[in-house]
């Protein structure tokens, strides 16, 4: 099932199936100090509902520096193609820059660790020149509004340094994940047009060189006829080739530049950005965001889902490779005036408490990370934790997939000493910010839920035919009724693959997420999957993620990843690789522990959603930045040739085990 086409077959409803009644309000000395409380919380929702366009209107204007004030907010006239502020003119730079240097000049903006150790500080007013020096080394180059800059970088400073340097001139940049393979590059570099890439010679990740330049080098000796130059930082050291002509050093062009560069006032629908998603066709989706209603996305929900003040140390561990290392570590919190911190390499190197060790070492507040990453942390144990000081944190948040409850519970028992809120969000590269999150001081938190939209956000879960779903129990697919600042504007160079993608189902009235969801008898929010992820079995329709919940929370089970496998009589089975909390289990003790699981998931969900097979390995097939290769893991359950690229694995070498070859 493509994502192009979200249907659940035979246009019946959706069953959920997990079960959860497990209540946490909001921790009273954290709600007494917040900047939302309840009351507050309810009068934007009041706003937003009684007239959301003034709603966000007024928002733009109190949040964000405009050059030239918008009076239009919303144009609906090219729906779904829908503008925001479209006569306003800004620029984002001067938004997460220029507007603190008065107040803030001498304050931390980044704290970064490399994974070898070496720590850095820049100061708002450090990043603010280094920002400018590189904006005037690009315009050197001829790098000016509009033009498409390719940021294939390590997790370091400069690459915060760059996406803010275009933005200041007005090009456009897309950042590619450094676990990115050459392929990968080469397509998005082709489909952007981009007249430059900036890259670096590597990057430290798991005791090892990434080879960013040679993979540069790759592909751009497969095609990429519009670069012009490869500006190269050194960051490892380690010799590599040099194109002349077309590559050039960072240390040798930028620091001679000058310090100051006049920002370009741009308009508020000015592109700011395109990040490309993996599409179902194979080919990478290039999804297109705007200046002004991006930021205000992404600056309001760090007021809100964040509850962000001045003193404090936000961690969010995403790559600026994903759109929350975007959101969350480039844009957002500096917009408003935040000291972020910046980790290059491995979560477990040199050992299992590197995490923590850095969120003890530089006075970590907010920790902002991924389900995938809490599963694999509780693997290790609850000692690497307790060897660390975190009575900084004050606050918690799971982002990129829904967290299963067991994995929550375990954030909030072992790292937050069960006191502090944990905020699950919901958003997408597509979304641009988080749409659907608890408000830590206003909403209480249930284990797996992302509880209800932020204000302004109008979410529902409606059936085949558009109409919403009443039943708690039932579940269908997610929606977003109303447009919002912060949405994507278009697919780059194809408008109708964005129609089709996201509109068409329901003929161009809502958003599709492409998630499937219910909604409990509160209101709040359960994601249960991509709708491509659904499992039909014996006519009932499944989300895989209630499944993958029950079998992690079995004591023996640190992780699980469920798909679909054809079946003669069931029409699909259920098929489960599964991660074991120490080794992994062989021979007899697999076949046992494998029917205790079936039966474990019996009594948790009920029998149809037994897995029918289960396959126990050491990992799962992961990206760099955590991200299951799900279509991967589908391959291998039906017997399938693995032809995935598998270059951005973690550990390519799991596959052949997932498939019981090793």
């Amino acid at each position: 099932m493509s994502q192009n086409d979200t249907r659940l077959d035979g246009g019946k409803h959706l069953q959920s199936v997990l079960s959860e009644t497990r209540l946490f309000p909001p921790p009273p000395d954290f709600a007494a100090r917040a900047r939302l409380d309840a009351a507050k919380l309810d009068a934007l929702h009041a706003a937003a509902a009684k007239d959301p366009v003034g709603f966000w209107a007024d928002l733009a204007r109190k949040t964000l520096a405009w050059q030239t004030p918008f009076t239009q907010t919303l144009d609906e006239s090219s729906a779904p193609n829908y503008r925001w502020f479209a006569d306003g003119k800004t620029n984002v730079s001067v938004n997460c820059l220029d507007r603190h240097l008065a107040a803030r000049g001498d304050k931390i903006a980044i704290r970064f660790e490399g994974e070898p150790g070496d720590v850095r500080m820049l100061t708002y007013r450090e990043l603010h020149a280094r920002v400018c020096q590189l904006a005037n080394a690009l315009k050197s180059l001829g790098i000016g509004r509009g033009d498409r800059v390719v940021i294939y970088m390590p997790m370091v400073p400069e690459a915060i340094v760059a996406m803010q340097a275009c933005a200041r001139i007005g090009a456009i940049h897309s950042v590619v994940f450094g676990g990115f393979s050459a392929v990968s590059l080469k397509d998005r570099i082709e489909d952007a047009g981009a007249r430059l890439l900036i890259t670096a010679d590597g990057g430290h990740r798991g005791g090892h060189i990434v080879e960013l330049k040679k993979a540069a080098d790759d592909a751009l000796s497969q095609g990429c006829p519009t670069i012009e130059h490869v500006l190269v930082l050194r960051r490892t050291g380690h010799p590599v080739p040099f194109t002349a002509g077309r590559d050039l050093w960072w240390h040798e062009l930028v620091p001679h530049q000058s310090e100051r560069c006049d920002p370009e006032w741009i308009d508020a629908e000015h592109p700011l950005f395109l990040l490309y998603t993996s599409g179902s066709t194979g080919k990478p989706k290039g999804i297109q965001h705007s200046s002004a209603g991006y930021l205000l996305g992404a600056t309001l929900t760090c007021q809100w889902v964040f509850d962000l003040r001045d003193d404090d140390v936000f961690w969010c561990t995403a790559d600026v490779g994903w759109v929350t290392g975007h959101s969350y570590v480039c844009y957002g919190p500096l917009a408003n005036g935040a000291t972020i911190l910046m980790y290059e390499g491995a979560p477990t190197v040199p050992d299992a408490g590197r995490f923590w060790k850095l969120c003890q070492d530089h006075g970590v507040t907010i920790f902002y990370t991924a389900p995938t990453a809490i599963r694999a942390l509780m693997k290790l144990g609850e000692e690497w934790p307790a060897r660390y000081d975190l009575s900084k944190l004050r606050l918690l948040g799971s982002v990129g997939e829904p967290i299963n409850p067991e994995a929550w519970m375990w954030y909030h028992r072992v790292i937050g000493k069960e006191k502090l809120p944990i905020v699950d969000t919901w958003w997408q590269t597509e979304t641009g910010s988080i749409m659907i999150a608890p408000v830590p001081g206003a909403i209480a938190t249930k284990p797996g839920s992302c509880t209800k939209p932020l204000p302004g956000i109008f979410a529902d879960v409606v059936d085949e035919s558009g109409a919403p779903v009443q039943d708690p129990h039932q579940g269908g697919y997610l929606v977003i009724r109303k447009p919002w600042p912060s949405m994507l504007r278009t697919i780059w160079g194809d408008n109708a693959r964005y129609i089709k993608t996201y509109w068409a189902q329901f003929g161009n009235r809502y958003y599709v997420a492409g998630d499937s969801a219910h909604r409990d008898a509160d209101g709040y929010f359960w994601i249960m999957g991509r709708v491509d992820d659904v499992l039909n079995v014996s006519g009932h329709r499944l989300g895989t993620m209630e499944i993958e919940s029950a079998l992690v929370a079995h004591p023996r089970v640190a992780e699980a990843a469920v798909v679909g496998r054809p079946h003669e009589i069931k029409g699909e089975s259920v098929f489960a690789f599964v991660i074991c909390k120490g080794p992994r289990p062989t021979g007899a003790e697999a076949e046992a522990l494998a029917k205790e699981l079936r039966e474990w998931v019996a009594r948790e969900i009920g029998p149809l959603a037994k897995p029918d097979d289960i396959r126990f390995a050491d990992n799962l097939p992961k990206t760099r930045s955590g991200k299951i290769m799900r279509r991967l893991l589908r391959a291998i359950a039906r017997g399938e040739a693995i032809t995935q690229d598998v270059s951005t694995l973690e550990n390519p070498a799991i596959v052949d085990q997932l498939a019981g070859k090793a």
